[in-house]
């Protein structure tokens, strides 16, 4: 049967220097997302390294303190010595008032550290410090991301990373060595895991026992994107050693011997036991479900108004 599409290994020389130079690139920036990820979210709870603490602390807040304290002993920690830190997070605590703002020498501290940042001038939501009513507000009690930010946020993410699959999905699509249902599994599950998680955003600012799920759905969101990359680039320069001489020549043969009679029978016996056990994992789901409505849900909630 002829291919309805030429194999990645097939194309021209340029074509595949094209795939590969936008495969680099959103590779490298995928990376360096994932290290903005870790100063920023990363950060939240005053230590380096992606935690579910960070997770809550990003969209739901650290309700026993301030937006300014949860950001001088995260991200912004760095950037002051630790007694002006103090000095600005103890003013915020009693209740940031003006006369202390000047007196206290807190306005001098802001516009040596802080304002070479926060200033009108600033794009991308930082907020302008040199407006004291804008600082006041964020001498608050810390709730996390306001839902104007992850509306603004949300759409950008959505669609912007909706592209980036586009094209990558694309390439992708033109490999041989993947099944078609794997192809369709492979190119749909990014988009899945990115819905999940901008989901998991708000659901996390509305409570935080959604914080895993924000981890889960980018982790999920990175192996798609992992798989389609890689398998994409050796493909195209890397299919004989890889392939015909190589590891992959072990898998190709599994995958062919998957279409004997003798493994397609063994295959309709489990599919019927998977089905049987998908069935009962229904309805213990089913149960469970029940069982979170009836009994688990309101006992949070109980929980949350004490």
């Amino acid at each position: 049967m002829t291919s309805k599409y030429t194999p990645l290994k097939d194309h021209d020389t340029p074509v595949k220097v094209l795939f590969t130079g936008y495969l680099c690139t959103v590779g490298v920036g995928y990376l360096f997302a994932l290290i903005q990820i870790l100063f920023t979210h990363g950060m939240a709870d005053g230590k380096f390294g992606l935690s579910v603490d960070d997770i809550v602390y990003s969209y739901y807040g650290n309700r026993s303190g301030t937006v300014l304290e949860q950001q001088l002993n995260g991200a912004m920690k760095e950037n002051a010595p630790e007694q002006e830190r103090f000095a600005i997070m103890q003013w915020a605590r009693d209740g940031a008032d003006f006369d202390s703002y000047k007196d206290d020498g807190i306005e001098k501290i802001i516009e040596t550290r802080c304002v070479m940042c926060h200033n009108e001038s600033a794009s991308g939501g930082v907020p302008n410090f040199t407006k004291f009513d804008t600082l006041k507000e964020y001498a608050k009690q810390d709730e996390g991301a306001t839902f104007a930010s992850l509306t603004r946020v949300s759409h950008i993410h959505l669609f912007g990373i909706s592209f980036i699959f586009m094209f990558v999905g694309l390439i992708f699509s033109f490999a041989e060595t993947t099944s078609t249902k794997l192809k369709c599994i492979a190119v749909g599950m990014p988009y899945v895991f990115l819905i999940a998680d901008i989901l998991s955003w708000w659901l996390t600012k509305i409570h935080p026992m959604f914080a895993w799920l924000v981890i889960l759905a980018g982790m999920g969101m990175a192996a798609s994107f992992l798989y389609m990359w890689a398998i994409s680039l050796v493909e195209m320069w890397l299919f004989k050693p890889v392939f015909v001489s190589g590891l992959g020549m072990h898998y190709l043969q599994w995958r062919d011997n998957l279409k004997s009679d003798e493994n397609k029978a063994r295959l309709d016996k489990a599919s019927v036991l998977f089905n049987g056990t998908a069935k009962q994992l229904e309805r213990l789901a089913k149960l469970g479900l029940e069982k979170w409505s009836s009994t688990v849900w309101p006992f949070i909630k109980s929980l949350i108004k004490k």
